[in-house]
């Protein structure tokens, strides 16, 4: 859901030069973009190679009538390529785990060249901020992910060199048929918690139900709600 508002609301550019998709998972970005027919050469980089693998035979499966898509197994904070490289960056929920977020913004603006742009969508400061709730009154221990705010994305971008910056934010509000089926859903897209101030003892089963009881008492209805805030933004240089 993400991924297609990404592209709806910042589309590829009709621009020759490469395309990069960084942090491709799966590869639902990457298929999208593929399918443009102003798409000639498209990178589709993420850390993980099972994710890589993934991404390649759902593409095999299902080939679309556009460009040739290479797949790169590749550190998002240690890219490998040259200088004014790349045309356009994408990256899609993939940017929030990277530990030094300056770095990358800078190592984005060498990779592109002159007129380039990065395109992404990261998440925002309120994700999950029901789960949250429920784990304070817990305990002290940051059990759920801190992310930085527009403000704060966009003062790295401007500090990294990029000056048209555009941008938006969007709280999407899923529901789930209990507090399980959400830890679930993040177990299965990998989410860890990377807090400094994380419990580093395995949580009790009393624990858990704790959160759980105080979780559903905070809901209105019978449905359980999370939270996620998606920052969209558009910078060039």
């Amino acid at each position: 859901q993400a991924g297609a508002a990404l592209l709806e609301k910042f589309p590829l550019e009709p621009s020759a030069g490469a395309i990069l998709d960084m942090g491709c998972g799966t590869g639902f970005l990457t298929r999208q973009m593929a399918m443009n027919l102003d798409c000639q050469q498209l990178v589709a980089l993420d850390i993980a190679l099972p994710m890589l693998q993934a991404s390649r035979q759902k593409n095999a499966q299902s080939p679309v009538q556009g460009c040739a898509v290479h797949y790169l197994c590749a550190d998002a904070e240690k890219m490998p390529f040259t200088g004014q490289s790349i045309r356009q960056i994408y990256s899609n929920l993939a940017l929030q785990w990277c530990r030094d977020l300056p770095a990358v913004f800078a190592d984005c603006r060498r990779m592109l060249q002159p007129g380039g742009q990065l395109v992404f969508a990261t998440f925002g400061p309120k994700t999950l901020q029901e789960l949250k709730a429920a784990w304070a009154a817990v305990d002290e221990f940051a059990h759920v992910n801190e992310f930085y705010g527009r403000e704060q994305v966009e003062l790295f971008l401007r500090e990294a060199g990029f000056e048209s910056i555009c941008s938006d934010t969007v709280i999407y509000q899923p529901r789930y048929s209990s507090v399980m089926a959400l830890m679930q859903e993040l177990k299965g897209l990998g989410a860890h918690n990377v807090n400094l101030f994380r419990n580093r003892k395995p949580t009790t089963r009393r624990q858990l139900q704790r959160m759980i009881s105080c979780y559903e008492n905070n809901m209105a209805g019978a449905d359980v709600v999370a939270s996620y805030e998606i920052i969209f933004i558009r910078s060039r240089l």
